[in-house]
């Protein structure tokens, strides 16, 4: 009886590691897909926005000027998105504890629950921009 039991938790063992390692496979080439699709779609982004300054028929010199504008830009967008996180994040945190106020513990986390899946597809068609 016991060699039965010992044969069972060994069975038992080895499908749950085949299972784990599963697991722990699909996640990495879902990963790897994600980063690879994300490099992608930027880089034909990058090659969009080539194609139209090759349009325009730019001189080498415009070509250069309009990088540097667009990259300033960049940078001053970066700064401020930076600069407003903290306030945006008060204002979302104030929201928050006036919704709680209002809504029953099971709405709230419904509330939540629904907020966090839409920010979720929000962020996966900017990153597929």
């Amino acid at each position: 009886m016991d060699k039965i039991n010992k044969s069972k938790w060994q069975v038992r063992a080895a499908a749950m590691l085949i299972f784990l390692l599963g697991f722990a496979g699909g996640a990495l080439a879902f990963n790897a897909y994600r980063g690879w699709s994300r490099n992608h779609t930027q880089s034909s982004r990058q090659g969009d926005f080539e194609q139209m300054l090759d349009r325009l028929q730019l001189t080498n010199d415009q070509k250069t000027q309009v990088h540097q504008i667009l990259s300033e830009t960049r940078d001053q967008l970066q700064a401020l998105r930076k600069e407003s996180e903290p306030r945006v994040n008060e204002v979302r945190q104030r929201t928050g504890e006036r919704l709680q106020k209002v809504l029953t513990p099971e709405q709230w986390q419904q509330f939540q629950k629904q907020r966090d899946e839409m920010r979720s597809r929000y962020r996966g068609r900017e990153n597929n921009r």
